[in-house]
This record gives structure tokens, sequence and C-alpha cells, in this order.
């Protein structure tokens, strides 16, 4: 059983380290701090090479990896500065593997579960279609919570890509994001949004639950622990009550 959870902040994203730690201090009865974000922490001389290893070449190539040595600089800018970082998605169980062996020695075991909040975005390999898939977090220790992946991952509602369609076919080229988001009716979170905490909240609460429970997700579409393929079912499932299905609410409370 979890009995400490440690939250690593992504200060470059909208997300509130804070505001969710408070958020699961109301849930689950163990320990929950908050620490800087884990690279300024526990970086050393050898991370950037080996997120450079971890890089996904093409949506549909399984070998990963390129570690030239731009790119490997490219990787030391974005761990000093990680403003300057995007544009890439990376394995997230290979990025797991390589920040879990810098996790502090004494606080490897299971019952102190370390969860990152990312400022870039993740994906696994899907053995049933031979491509890659963004995800939102990587289950496990350290358990990976993506905050681009909370836009990029979950699919947008059609109408979306209809109009990104059309507007390739005009005009050659593919709109600013911009544009589409305020031309697409339904609803659907963009980068930056004012409610991306609220929605990393269930997200998080995942990454314990499942340490606790070896249960990975919920198959309620209503519940904060559903993991949702398309953005309108993020949106139903992290922003709209009930908050959890009537299995789950026993364990984490009917309130949001």
């Amino acid at each position: 059983m979890v009995e400490q959870v440690t939250l690593y902040r992504a200060p470059t994203t909208a997300a509130d380290a804070d505001a969710i730690a408070d958020w699961l201090r109301e849930r689950i009865d163990v320990d929950v701090a908050v620490r800087d974000r884990f690279c300024s922490l526990y970086a050393d001389a050898d991370l950037a090479e080996e997120l450079a290893g971890a890089r996904v070449l093409s949506p549909h190539d399984r070998e990963t990896g390129n570690t030239m040595l731009g790119i490997i600089r490219y990787e030391e800018r974005a761990i000093e500065d990680p403003e300057r970082a995007g544009g890439v998605v990376y394995d997230g169980l290979a990025v797991q593997e390589s920040l879990g062996r810098r996790i502090p020695e004494g606080e490897r075991a299971l019952e102190h579960l370390h969860v990152l909040l990312l400022d870039r975005a993740v994906g696994t390999w899907g053995e049933h279609d031979g491509r890659w898939h963004k995800r939102v977090n990587v289950l496990g220790q350290p358990a990976l919570v993506s905050v681009p992946g909370l836009y990029e991952a979950p699919a947008k509602p059609e109408a979306y890509y209809r109009a990104k369609q059309q507007h390739a076919l005009l005009s050659g080229g593919a709109p600013p994001r911009e544009v589409l988001e305020s031309e697409i009716e339904g609803e659907f979170l963009v980068a930056d949004d004012p409610r991306t905490t609220d929605a990393l909240r269930g997200y998080v609460l995942q990454t314990v639950h499942y340490i606790d429970t070896g249960e990975d997700f919920c198959e309620e579409p209503g519940c904060r622990l559903h993991d949702p393929h398309r953005q309108p079912g993020v949106i139903e499932a992290q922003l709209r009550d009930p908050a959890f299905c009537e299995r789950h609410a026993d364990l984490y409370g009917p309130d949001r």
C-alpha cells in the first residue's frame, strides 16, 4: 500500500501541483508532499543522452533514439531551460525507467510513490496497430503525468479534424491551432487551458490507485479513474459530476 506520495511540479505548464496535492490529501489517507521539477533536482550528466535515446522517431517505427551530438545538446538545454523544449514525443516506458534510476535510493519502494508532472509528451507502443500512442499518464514507479498529453493524447471532436482537412484543401496548409479552436463547437482541452489542474487530478489519483490495487483504469466513462480516448470523454470523466462511479466513490468520496 502507498504510504507516501511525492508530486513534482512542472513549472512551465498550467498545472498547479500544490492544488492537485491538496485535492489528493482529501481523498487518500497518506502523506502527500510536493517537490520542485524532478529534472531540476536529480538530473545528472547522463540524462540528456538517455532522453535522446528515448525519442520517438516516427509514429510507425518501433525503434527509438537519436543520440547525435546536436540532439544530446538540445536535451541538455531543455533540461536546464524547459521553456526551450517541445515538439518531441518520448517513449514513456524508457523515460520512466531512466528517471526511476534517479529517485533517491532510500525512496524507491512502492510504499513511496513518486508522481512526476512532465512538460514533455510521452507515448507507448501499440502492438495491436503498430504505432505510437501519446499518453496522459504512464503508471508505475515513478508515475509520469504528461501535461501536453492531456491536450494531445485524447482525440479531439470529429468536427475538429474535418475543419482541419477543409482548411488544408482550401489553403494548402494546416490552419493555426487557435483558428480551429475558435471555430469548433464542442468541448476539448487546449494548451494552457485554465481547466488543466482540475482535469489532471484524476490522472494523478489513477497513479496511486494503480499501485494500491493493481487496477489500471475504470471502465465507467464518468469516473475520474476512466481513461478516455477522446477529448469529450476527458471532459465527462474529469470535469463533470459525479466525480466517481459508485464503486470508486466508496474509496475516494463522491465529491469533486
